[in-house]
């Protein structure tokens, strides 16, 4: 069993930047890749980022440029640096780890507002 916390989510005017942060805990030895998700009102979840244990990253066409996904192995933790905010930007986030024997896991999310 994993288990995942979120902070860094927030109320920030376009424009702005927030730090997301999920910190894993419990069967952290087998943690694998790690990612964001979010799903805006109405909306279904979508994928934002993710990074392998490898560090190789990878991003959805609508945050390239912008967000950057970063892990601290020593801390259990992954983080989400979110530049250039826009209101299309606001959503629950929500990380997902996935263990080496291919189970995954979810954080209770956090809120991201972003104000036009």
């Amino acid at each position: 069993q994993v288990q995942l916390v979120e902070s860094g989510g927030g109320l920030v005017q376009a424009g702005g930047s927030l730090r997301l942060s999920c910190a894993a805990s419990g069967s952290i030895f087998s943690i694998n890749a790690m990612a964001w998700y979010r799903q805006a009102p109405g909306k279904e979840r979508e994928l934002v980022a993710t990074i392998t244990s490898a560090r190789s990253t990878n991003y959805a066409d609508s945050v390239k440029g912008r967000f950057t996904i970063s892990r601290d192995n020593a801390k259990n933790t992954v983080y989400l640096q979110m530049n250039s905010l826009k209101p299309d930007d606001t959503a629950v986030y929500y990380c997902r780890v996935q263990t080496t024997s291919g189970y995954y896991y979810w954080g209770q999310g956090t809120q991201v507002t972003v104000s036009s």
